[in-house]
């Protein structure tokens, strides 16, 4: 056999090798935290992150929904896949939802099969309606990370979720036509991640106040890196608090909430306590009243009682500092002039505002997360009436909106029962849009 021969013979076996060494580790490949890109709307306000559904995999888009029980999407006659399968009434998968089965009045096809499908409940919490759906499964894929960059794309195979009817699509920003919840159930997108890819049940959501720079959302372990910093070394802890009632717009008896709750004791303006009539601070008729944190409103929304005393306090606050107040600005009833108004890393030097928590911790919100700058230049503190509880749509006396949460890291852990928050990241130089995708 000529030298050049065997040399050829040599490179062939060598690159083999490579191709099988590298084919195995993708294979074998266990990442022990995954990410995906979060972007912000300008026009709803709503956050979106795009997943990789099917065979072949297909970009999906979705609006996040921090409470949601599930993902579903709108399937109608487009859906193209290989890989789905129907998830039927007698099947294990649906032992882990609580509503039964559904019988199929279209023609056979994702989440509808002719011999009952296991049946779920869609909502869309932006316009508060739900829907009957029908469980699959299907092929997902989402990039692994070191918690510094994106790494290699992971799949999971019978990844459960939900098809849902057009109309539930009504209300949610373009190009969505679904919505991923993260929610705690055991079929949310983020429990599904951590089971299929054994992992403590956690994740870190960091929202960006900006639509030119995606936030982060990560699943698994630390750490965050957002430019030159851990941002899971900054965060403060209390407990996730479960409300035993459901409180989305269609609820199973005895099923609790999926939503986020924490236990806020009272709240804080330039540390003093605001005066709050304490009792809309717990659950009581129903499962109302309690403080929980939802991506589903753009600003922060106050039982009409904890509105006026917070408003009120907030004003003489912004008087003693020589702050002048001017006409509200729909939606909102407290503006100040930013004439004179000084600013720093966390916004404008306004009255601070803390969430007084259980566990001896506060929750301190400056500036840039109380304040709304509106198109007259006027700057308004972005809370709303929710009207009286429990007349109110809104369910809990305090529902903290996404403005409140942006550029701040939350990290949700269910496996120790904790909400991690970091307050604003401007106090670092850094802000949720500085992950390096």
């Amino acid at each position: 056999m000529s030298t050049g021969r065997r040399a050829l013979l040599s490179l062939s076996a060598f690159f083999f090798l490579c191709c099988y060494v590298s084919l195995s580790h993708a294979q074998s490949f266990r990442p022990k935290a995954l990410v995906v890109p979060v972007k912000k709307d300008p026009a709803t306000l709503q956050y979106l992150i795009t997943l990789h559904l099917k065979t072949p995999l297909q970009p999906e888009t979705l609006t996040l929904d921090l409470g949601g029980a599930f993902l579903w999407l709108e399937c109608g006659t487009t859906y193209t896949s290989s890989s789905y399968q129907p998830i039927l009434c007698r099947r294990s998968q649906c032992s882990i939802v609580t509503t039964g089965c559904a019988r199929c009045y279209t023609l056979p096809g994702p989440g509808c099969a002719p011999n009952r499908t296991c049946g779920v409940v869609p909502s869309n919490p932006f316009i508060a309606i739900s829907g009957l759906g029908g469980l699959l499964e299907d092929v997902l894929a989402i990039r692994s990370t070191d918690g510094r960059a994106p790494g290699i794309q992971v799949t999971t195979r019978n990844y459960l979720f939900s098809c849902a009817p057009s109309s539930l699509t009504k209300g949610l920003a373009p190009p969505s036509h679904g919505i991923a919840g993260l929610g705690n159930r055991k079929i949310s997108l983020s429990a599904q991640l951590a089971t299929k890819f054994s992992f403590r049940p956690r994740f870190g959501l960091c929202l960006s106040g900006s639509s030119k720079h995606p936030g982060v959302l990560f699943f698994g372990q630390g750490p965050y890196m957002l430019r030159n910093l851990d941002a899971s070394k900054v965060l403060t802890y209390t407990p996730i608090v479960v409300n035993p009632f459901g409180t989305a717009a269609a609820n199973w008896e005895g099923e609790p909430s999926s939503e986020y709750f924490i236990k806020v004791k009272g709240i804080n303006i330039e540390k003093k306590a605001v005066e709050l009539n304490t009792t809309l601070l717990e659950f009581y008729w129903a499962g109302r009243g309690g403080t929980k944190i939802s991506t589903a409103i753009p600003y922060t929304m106050l039982e009409v009682s904890i509105y006026k005393a917070v408003t009120a306090a907030f004003v003489r606050e912004a008087a003693l500092m020589n702050l002048t107040r001017v006409a509200g600005v729909k939606p909102f009833g407290v503006c100040l002039s930013p004439e004179g108004l000084p600013f720093t890393l966390t916004g404008a030097i306004v009255p601070e505002i803390e969430l007084v928590l259980d566990n001896g911790e506060t929750w301190p919100m400056y500036g840039s997360n109380t304040m709304v700058e509106m198109s007259n230049g006027a700057l308004c503190l972005g809370v709303l009436d929710a009207g009286p509880s429990p007349l109110s749509s809104i369910d809990a006396s305090i529902t903290i909106g996404g403005h409140q949460i942006e550029d701040n890291m939350l990290e949700f852990d269910l496996g120790y029962k904790r909400l991690g928050f970091s307050t604003s990241l401007f106090r670092h130089g850094n802000t949720c849009g500085d992950f390096k995708f």
